[in-house]
């Protein structure tokens, strides 16, 4: 599962402002923010499908491991 923080980091991995984010996953900005949010607001686990695979197909890595979580950009597809 995606977490917010993992999102805001992979949004400046890449460059992304949260209305691009929202456009390339076709979310509401709304739904985005809720996801963003620290307060734990409850989002659609569809919603962070599409935002997940928004993210992977711009090159990002989503990374687990019981030391964390983190992200990666594994190469930049962003700019084409």
């Amino acid at each position: 599962m995606i977490t917010a923080r993992q999102s805001r980091a992979a949004r400046a991995l890449l460059g992304w402002t949260q209305e691009t984010l929202a456009d390339k996953a076709r979310v509401s900005l709304t739904a985005l923010k809720r996801l963003e949010s620290e307060n734990g607001l409850e989002v659609f686990e569809s919603t962070r499908d599409e935002i997940r695979r928004a993210f992977e197909r711009s090159g990002i890595l989503f990374l687990n491991s019981d030391q964390g979580v983190g992200v990666m950009l594994v190469h930049d597809k962003s700019s084409g």
